[in-house]
This record gives C-alpha cells, structure tokens and sequence, in this order.
C-alpha cells in the first residue's frame, strides 16, 4: 500500500466523472476547481469509462480499495451502472449526488454493485432550497432519499453544508434523520478560501457545542478525530476540517479530476498531474507524483498570517518536490 512522506496511508481515490450539474449551489466549489461547470450535454474532455476502470486496476495494485463517485452530478453520466458494475470487487463504491435521478436509476446502482450513497440536502424547506440550489427539485430528491434507503445503499448519508443561510434548518433535519433507519446527517464545515464570501462562515464550535447538550449519546470517530452525535435512530456527524488539525493528517484519499488530472488535495490545484494516455504505466507514475508531493494543510502547509487570513506556507510550496512515497506491507 502507498504510504506519504507524514505516514499517511492511501487507501480511497474520489472520482469526479463529470463537472456537469442541473443544480447552481450558491456554495458549490466543484471538488476543489471552482465553477467550470458547462453544458449538460456531455463533454468530450470527460474521463471515459475505460479510463476510470483502467485508473481503478492500477489502484487495486497498490491496495487502495475504497472508491467515491462524484461530479458535477456524477448521474448524468449513463455510463454510471457500467463504471460501477466494471471496478474491481475488492474496491467499497459510494457515491455523492443530488438525488435527483435516484427514483429511476437507484435499483439499478444497487445491482450493478453500488454499497451507499451520500446525497446533498441542505434545507427541508422547499422555497430556501430553491434558493440555495436554484433548482425546482426538492420533491424529487426526497423520493431519491427513499428510493435510496429501498434500493438498500445504506447509510444513506445527507450532505448538509453548514453557513449562515443553512444552520437555522439543523433543528429539522436532525428530526427528519433521528426518525428513519438507515439515515445519517453529514454536516459539511464552510470553507471561505474555496468560494468567497468569508461572511457566510459560522463558528463550527457553536454547532458542536448545540450537538452536545441536545444529544442522546457522543462518540468520537478515530478517522479525523470526528465527532459523532446520535438523536433516535439517526447519526449526526460534523466534517470540519478548518480548526481541526487531526483532519488533513488523517486524510487517506487522493482524488481525480472530470478530465483525467489526479491531485493529492481538495484545497490545491496547483498539484494536478496528467495521466498521458492513461496507459497503466502513466497511471502509476502519476499516482506514486501525486502521493510524493501530498502536503500537510491547516496549520501547516496552510498557515494563517499577522491578520488572520490563510495563506500558504512557502515551505512546503518549495520542497514538495523532493518528496517520494514508499510502500510497506
């Protein structure tokens, strides 16, 4: 298995296989890119289904065996059901959506091998969540939520981004979650540096603090040092990688860009490496780059100056390149 020069094991790759989306998020980063979403139509720079198949064996070969699709709306591919049903066994496939296409295509996803889903939901109201996603669809990804939890993609995991125009609904989507098996709550740290507008941003604190006094019962995830809340029979977790300082040194994934480009971090993109022709070889000189050059983040490679703004410590800008990975059984 690939280890990184600060011990850190790479066992998952995060696949965007489109940057294509029928939703406009107000908050929406595209996987660390910004907004370079086009037309729905699909595009011919999209990683093909070979490519993602061939990138998913070579991945195997060094034991990395968790595997996340995500876009854009990684559902408007229809080649989905075949990427899912052609990656490897030993790989865990989940994948992150709107939720907008589940009630046709979720069954389908479960037979062709799919374990679960993560779905974006960021408000039980209809009128702010066609604010929020300048969409129409709420009703239909709450049939996705059920259709989800029929298809047996469980947990089904709601993705709920947390800032200023979305804490006020927490209340009801730990109700609507604590009242259903199979239902976890993912609320999602906003991160100013990846999309503006630094105001939006709320004390993640003051979310775990609410958590804390209301809770049935607490836990603490080894990975990330997370916290996880329990309300009923649902699981409530924050992912809040901004003051977290075990977040990024136990991050385990690399990811891979719609047309073909690994990275080693959401939050750079000054790291992108071709794949060439995706031949094997290329794959793998790619991803033994890519693992070399992985950087620690906040606190760190991230580092906040005299007034309080992040910005990027020279050290590791300079120096990643004499890094190397190595292996270890």
């Amino acid at each position: 298995m690939l280890k990184d020069s600060f011990g850190r094991e790479v066992s998952s790759v995060r696949i965007s296989l489109t940057d294509r989306c029928n939703f406009d998020c107000i908050y929406c980063h595209n996987e660390g890119l910004g907004d370079t979403r086009g037309p729905l139509d699909p595009q011919t720079d999209e990683i093909s289904t070979e490519d993602v198949i061939r990138f998913l064996e070579v991945c195997e070969e060094f034991g990395i065996n968790s595997v996340k699709f995500t876009g854009g709306e990684p559902m408007l591919r229809q080649d989905l059901e075949e990427i899912i049903r052609r990656t490897p066994q030993s790989f865990e496939i989940s994948l992150t959506t709107n939720g907008t296409f589940l009630p046709e295509r979720a069954q389908a996803l479960a037979d062709a091998g799919l374990d679960r889903v993560n779905i974006s939901l960021d408000a039980l109201d209809r009128d702010s969540f066609a604010k929020l996603t300048k969409s129409g669809a709420f009703d239909k990804v709450l049939s996705g939520i059920d259709s989800a939890l029929e298809a047996g993609l469980t947990p089904v995991k709601l993705n709920m981004v947390i800032f200023r125009q979305t804490a006020g609904f927490i209340p009801s989507m730990v109700d609507f979650i604590s009242q259903r098996d199979g239902l976890h709550l993912q609320l999602i740290e906003y991160m100013p540096e990846l999309t503006g507008n630094s105001d939006w941003a709320i004390k993640i604190s003051d979310v775990h603090d609410y958590f804390r006094s209301r809770a049935d019962r607490v836990e603490q995830r080894y990975m990330h040092s997370r916290k996880r809340y329990w309300f009923g029979k649902g699981m409530v977790e924050i992912v809040d990688p901004v003051g977290n300082s075990d977040f990024c040194s136990n991050c385990h994934r690399v990811r891979v860009t719609h047309d073909g480009y690994l990275k080693g971090c959401l939050n750079r993109n000054d790291d992108l490496k071709s794949m060439g022709e995706m031949t094997k070889q290329e794959i793998r000189d790619a991803l033994l780059a890519t693992v070399s050059e992985r950087v620690p983040f906040y606190g760190a490679y991230l580092i906040k100056n005299e007034d309080g703004h992040w910005i990027f410590n020279e050290k590791y800008q300079n120096s990643t390149g004499d890094r190397k990975p190595y292996l270890y059984s």
